[in-house]
This record gives structure tokens, C-alpha cells and sequence, in this order.
């Protein structure tokens, strides 16, 4: 079977042989269903209202998968998945390129294709949605078993940089390709199909280079071992959410999972409207409208998409190398004031409405740089808690669950930005940019307030370097 060809791999291989395509890998196919699929469907005319059900339906594949995770655990190895889920990826992905349906031009034109024209490209799209998600388990259990704490810290920002540069891959040079097929030949349909295809061949590449790159963690640790066989014990799915959910100060850790990203769970849904939005405030039944700082769609794309992105990718590789140089215990205070202090720049925005867009620029690559810097605490705490045993010390890399509860506590992180999401919106309509923008601040208390409790439960010594 060729998924078990032997490569002689060593666990001691380098990791930035693998850990930047492995999260590359990670971040193409999330971007690509739950991102660029809303742009191609609205632009095959699908209306808004179908649009955007169906593709939030294609998010909870992410949200759900904790519940099959420890599956992941018990079935073959890491790699194994790793390498599959890969390959299955790119089969779906030639198949939207073959089955992707041509609308007329007139429905397209006058946004009326229905959705159930789509059904089966909804179907390999949510497919590959939970290929994606189960790709998502492999890997970051992989990545705990491959690496010590310190090794973790180091390389969680390298990890974070390489996926969010998958988010611009899709979001910018896919997108750039469909439009540039577009222009050039007039046929939608068509455009998106180069489009997939480019991804196809993309995640192609990825796995052959893995198929010989990706080290053998789990059949090496054995060897190191003197083990005769690699089998793993019989996990159960209830024993995996049980043995989460009882380990110590479980209340907390959920606590602090939902509430440390509170302030930016606000803002991450109302930062682009209020940048897009007009200055003109207008008052309608009682609700605002407006107040924003009227940028075109290429100004925020430079401002926030080009200089923002470079500075969140810059604060999640200077997060990386504080924590292994000091510890998550030492750094959590540190981290909760970048990401929260710097979103006082929405306030002033609100209130000034700045037309520099060197000024504008600046503030929004500071906001950026501070949620990059203070996000990795959150990352490695989710590592730390998922890593811990009944006794609350480290439990290592040889834990049977330890990728099923990553799986649970990243559950957790995505309800954590999905719920105040819900009332964003609504918030804002009520009351405006600047007092929403003040009352997003004002939830930074809860971040200050979980940080607090946390910290004291956290190993002095967890994360750094050589620890």
C-alpha cells in the first residue's frame, strides 16, 4: 500500500523541512470552501440569501470536529491521515473542476441561478470540508508528537505564518487567476474552473513533496522504544470527551478559550464595513448607518490585506520566539495587552475618521502586529491544556488523547469568535461605530480576567526552549 512506503525518515529531521507546507497544505482547502466558494457562487449568480445559508453550513465540519477525532487516534498513525486526507483533497478538488455546472449568462446576470443547481458541488464541497477538518486533527497532533514544548513554541508562529500565506493564496492569487480568465475569455464558470484547478494542482505538489518529507514520528518514537509494534490501545470516543472534560480546572480552560478573543471576536466582523462604509451618518428607524471611513475596495485590500497581513504575520513569529525564550507562564500578561490594547485605534478611527491613509495604514499594522503577537499565548495554551494528564503536569508527546482534546479545545476556539459574531451586527446598527467600538474595549476585562486565572495554573517552565 503506497500510503506505507518506508522513506527512512528520522523524527530528528528538521522541521522546516515540513511544518511551513504542512500548514500551507492546512490552510488552502479552509479558504478555499469557506471563502473563495462565496465568491464563486455569487458570482454565478446565485442570490445572496441561498449563498450565504449554504456556505455557512459548509463552516461546521470545523465546529463539529471534535467529535470524530479520536478516531484519528486510534485508526493508523498521524502520517498516515495526513498524507490521505491530502490526496483525497486534491481528488475533490479535479472533481469540482469536471463537475462545475454552467449556468446561463442571464440568470448569472440577473442573480437568479438557483443554489440546487449546485447540489453536487455543495456535496464535494462539504466532503471536502470534512476532509479538510480531519486533515486540521492529523496534523496538529502530528505536530505535538514531532516536537517538545520548546520546539512548539519556537515554530508555532512559523505555523500560523505559513497558514495565513495559504489565506492569501486563496483569497488573493486563486481569486486573481479567475478574474484574469475571466477578462481575458468572458466565461465565468470557466474562470472558476482554472481556478480549482490551480488549487488541484497546488495540493497535488504539497502531498508528493510530503509522501518523502513528512518524518515517521510515531513507528520512530516506537523503535526508540524497543516496541515490537506500533498498535495503539482501543480509544473510545466517550472515554476521549470524558477524559477532557475531567481533567483540572476544565471550567477555566473553557472559560478562557471563550473569552480571551472576546474584544476581537467583536471586531473582526465590523472592522471591514466600518473601513468600506461612508463618513455620512445616517439615521433610519432608529439605526446608524454610516460613520465608516469610506475607503475603496483597493485601499483596504492594500491597507488591510497587504500591510495588516504582513504585520500579523511578523507579531505570530516574534510571539513564537517570546514564548520559548520566556515561558507561556511569564508571557500571557504581556500577550493579553497586545491583544487588546492596540484595538483602541477603531476607537480613535471612529472618532477622528482620518483620511491619511499613511495614518490609517499604520494604526491597522499596529492592531494586526498586537493580535499576531497576542494570539500565540492562545494557541499554546490550547497545546498546554490538551497535553496535560488528570495529575495537571505535562503528559508529552506519547498521550493516546491528546490530539482528540487539541480537536475539542479548537472546537472551542471557533465558538469563541462565532457567538459574538452572532450579535455584532445588531450591536453596532444600535449604536453606532464608536460606542461598539468602545464596548469592545470594554470586554477586554473578560480577557484580563481569564489571563489572570490562568496564569496561575500554567507550568512556570512550559514552553520554553530546552524546557
Amino acid at each position: 500500500m503506497f500510503l506505507g512506503i518506508e522513506t527512512q525518515q528520522s523524527h530528528r529531521k528538521s522541521p522546516w523541512l515540513w511544518v511551513p507546507s504542512l500548514y500551507f497544505a492546512e490552510g488552502v482547502p479552509y479558504v478555499l470552501v469557506n471563502t473563495v466558494s462565496v465568491l464563486m457562487f455569487a458570482k454565478m449568480g446565485v442570490p445572496n440569501d441561498q449563498l450565504a445559508f449554504f456556505t455557512t453550513l459548509l463552516y461546521f465540519p470545523w465546529f463539529l470536529k471534535g467529535l470524530w477525532s479520536p478516531i484519528v487516534d486510534v485508526i493508523r498513525t498521524k502520517r498516515w491521515w495526513i498524507i490521505a486526507m491530502q490526496i483525497l483533497m486534491t481528488a475533490l478538488c479535479a472533481l469540482l473542476v469536471i463537475t462545475l455546472p454552467h449556468p446561463e449568462s442571464e440568470m448569472m446576470a440577473a442573480k437568479t441561478t438557483p443554489v440546487s443547481l449546485f447540489w453536487l458541488t455543495l456535496v464535494l464541497f462539504i466532503i471536502t470540508a470534512f476532509a479538510s477538518a480531519t486533515h486540521d486533527i492529523a496534523a496538529d497532533g502530528y505536530y505535538m508528537l514531532a516536537h517538545d514544548s520548546g520546539s512548539q513554541a519556537r515554530f508555532i508562529g512559523i505555523r500560523s505564518t505559513f497558514y495565513r500565506i495559504a489565506t492569501i493564496f486563496g483569497q488573493s492569487i486563486l481569486v486573481a487567476i479567475a478574474g484574469i480568465v475571466e477578462n481575458n475569455t468572458g466565461n465565468i464558470p470557466f474562470s472558476w474552473q482554472v481556478a480549482l484547478g490551480a488549487a488541484a494542482v497546488t495540493l497535488c505538489l504539497i502531498t508528493l513533496y510530503h509522501l518523502f518529507t513528512l518524518p515517521k514520528v510515531e513507528e520512530q518514537m516506537a523503535n526508540d522504544q524497543s516496541q515490537v509494534s506500533t498498535d495503539k490501545p482501543q480509544l473510545s470516543i466517550g472515554k476521549a470527551f470524558a477524559t477532557f472534560f475531567t481533567k483540572p480546572g476544565i471550567l477555566l480552560a473553557i472559560l478562557f478559550m471563550l473569552l480571551y478573543r472576546l474584544p476581537e471576536g467583536l471586531l473582526v466582523k465590523l472592522s471591514l464595513p466600518f473601513l468600506t462604509d461612508s463618513q455620512e451618518v445616517i439615521l433610519r428607524d432608529g439605526q446608524i448607518f454610516g460613520g465608516g471611513l469610506g475607503l475603496s475596495t483597493l485601499e483596504v485590500g492594500l491597507l488591510y490585506g497587504g500591510a495588516g497581513m504582513i504585520f500579523l504575520l511578523i507579531g505570530g513569529i516574534l510571539g513564537g520566539i517570546y514564548i520559548s525564550r520566556h515561558g507561556l507562564k511569564r508571557s500571557l500578561w504581556l500577550m493579553a495587552a497586545t491583544l487588546t490594547i492596540p484595538n483602541l485605534v477603531y476607537v480613535y478611527m471612529s472618532a477622528a475618521l482620518p483620511s491619511n491613509l499613511w495614518l490609517i495604514g499604520s494604526v491597522i499594522a499596529l492592531e494586526q502586529f498586537g493580535y499576531g503577537f497576542g494570539f500565540t499565548a492562545y494557541m499554546m495554551y490550547m497545546m498546554y491544556f490538551s497535553q496535560r494528564t488528570d495529575g495537571g503536569e505535562e503528559q508529552g508527546n506519547n498521550d493516546n488523547y491528546a490530539t482528540s482534546h487539541y480537536a475539542i479545545c479548537t472546537a472551542f476556539m471557533a465558538l469563541s469568535m462565532m457567538l459574538p459574531g452572532f450579535v455584532a451586527g445588531k450591536i453596532e446598527l444600535a449604536v453606532g461605530y464608536n460606542i461598539f467600538f468602545w464596548i469592545a474595549i470594554a470586554c477586554s476585562l473578560t480577557t484580563v480576567l481569564v489571563t489572570y486565572l490562568v496564569r496561575r495554573q500554567v507550568d512556570a517552565d512550559y514552553g520554553k526552549k530546552n524546557s
